[in-house]
């Protein structure tokens, strides 16, 4: 099952890079969308949105890993995903902190928080911090997804 998440609640402080950073795994805009689903490109390469509560992982509670669509790394396991009341699957915490970076998004008028993935920059998601948190502490990753 392959995870082209797409939005974050926070997880530890990880540290902010800008988003015009460079990537080990870079491909073209047609390589991607030969390789990736159509709705995983819209989401991961074209930073689209899927809508709430239409993907059938936001309310799974099996135990799995979600992988990348992208690359097939792990990036998150259902050990730390939680309920976050959003319609998109949450997690509080990656499986490999080195998997996903956080980056400074300023699309759409607003400074946030946007999650990528750190082979190729795909687009992952967002983190809020104002959502439940899952641990009592730390705000939790929200993502929406598409397998």
């Amino acid at each position: 099952m392959i995870l082209c998440s797409a939005a974050a609640c926070s997880q530890n402080k990880q540290q902010k890079v800008s988003q015009k950073s460079t990537y080990p795994v870079t491909k073209t805009d047609e390589q991607w969308q030969s390789e990736l689903s159509k709705e995983a490109y819209a989401i991961m390469v074209k930073r689209g949105t899927e809508r709430p509560y239409q993907n059938p992982y936001w309310n799974n509670h099996k135990k799995r890993f979600y992988v990348s669509a992208a690359t097939g790394d792990t990036l998150f396991t259902s050990d730390t995903k939680f309920e976050c009341g959003t319609g998109w699957p949450s997690f509080y915490k990656p499986y490999n902190e080195k998997a996903v970076k956080v980056v400074t998004d300023e699309s759409l008028g607003m400074v946030r928080d946007e999650v990528v993935e750190s082979k190729t920059g795909l687009h992952l998601g967002h983190v809020f911090d104002d959502g439940p948190r899952p641990t009592g502490n730390l705000p939790g990753h929200m993502l929406k997804n598409l397998m």
